[in-house]
């Protein structure tokens, strides 16, 4: 008994565990990995009562049932959460989303085979059905969470259609939800398809996407610390952003456009800080969170409101407003 808990309980746990140590940037954020962990327990749960009450009144065969029904229940439950957490713009970048999305597959696999085991470790005693179980659906489950999660954030990221991306990801999930549970293949081919596939595929991005975050660190570093110290020596007015923001007062209240300068100054201060801490935290460096971090962020969102919708659009082009960079000044609260 004790072999079958370790193989098909285990292994997604240290996948999970792995993620966070090629994650360089920590980027992951506790509480909501705890929430991502959490909901896959939750979606579980969800999955495990609507499907026994589908499967008694729809009056289809299992077979049926778990090849073209259950992998879109499942998969349109456990991706919710992920979904809020982009839309939110509570995730910055393709590694987060990858890591959240795979935990929350993690403890959905977690309690489903929880329950084969209680329900019918005595009567099977093949100990490679459980290692099917353990490699094979349980990395399924989080690589198509991953899968969701990554699709998002690349489309995001191009500044592509969110609704379009959520489409696709969720059909690329229930696709491959759907062959897993077709047994196309033997159980034991498809187990090493899906333990070599979906952890490669995933550390390759991860490769890449952290190329792409230290270019985008490097690159608007060195430009928003010039541009503070020219605010900050008063000659604001000789950059592109200051040229922009005089070109466009006359179209402005007076007490906007300081506001938009004010909006500005706090914007970058607060964009490099977000930055310095991501290279910190990049070189396992931990620092302190600044006590009045918190009362800037409400005064940069007091501010945002001061200014207007109109004031936003019209300085959002020149100061590098991204989703990505939005994302970067609310990991500070």
């Amino acid at each position: 008994m004790v072999s079958k808990i370790v193989v098909s309980l285990i292994p997604v746990f240290l996948l999970l565990l792995l993620l966070l140590y090629l994650d360089s940037m920590k980027l992951v954020k506790k509480h909501l990995l705890s929430l991502c962990l959490i909901w896959g327990v939750i979606s579980a749960i969800m999955s495990f009562f609507s499907n026994t009450w589908l499967i008694q009144h729809l009056g289809i065969p299992f077979d049926t049932y778990s090849g073209f029904v259950a992998p879109v229940l499942e998969e349109v439950i456990k991706l919710l959460l992920l979904w809020v957490l982009v839309r939110k713009n509570r995730i910055g970048f393709m590694i987060d989303g990858a890591i959240y999305g795979f935990s929350i597959g993690a403890a959905f696999s977690f309690c489903e085979n929880l329950y084969y085991l209680f329900a019918f470790a005595g009567e099977q005693g093949n100990l490679a059905v459980w290692i099917t179980r353990g490699f094979g659906t349980a990395v399924m489950h989080c690589g198509t969470t991953a899968i969701f999660g990554i699709l998002c954030m690349s489309a995001i990221n191009r500044k592509a259609s969110l609704a379009m991306a959520t489409i696709t990801g969720a059909a690329a999930a229930i696709l491959i939800h759907g062959i897993f549970n077709q047994f196309l293949l033997s159980p034991l081919v498809s187990t090493l398809l899906v333990l070599i596939v979906i952890p490669a595929t995933i550390a390759v991005i991860f490769k890449n996407n952290e190329g792409t975050i230290r270019k985008w660190l490097e690159l608007e570093f060195d430009s928003e610390v010039a541009m503070l110290q020219m605010i900050r020596k008063g000659k604001f007015a000789e950059t592109r952003t200051g040229e922009f923001l005089m070109s466009v007062k006359n179209h402005f209240p007076t007490e906007v456009v300081v506001d938009m300068y004010c909006f500005i100054s706090l914007y970058l201060e607060l964009s490099l800080k977000a930055k310095s801490m991501m290279m910190l935290r990049e070189n396992d460096i931990i620092v302190a969170s600044d006590p009045e971090t918190p009362a800037k962020l409400k005064e940069l969102k007091a501010l945002e409101i001061s200014i207007g919708k109109a004031g936003y659009l019209a300085i959002s082009p020149v100061l590098r407003m991204s989703r990505k960079d939005l994302w970067k000044i609310s990991s500070l609260g």
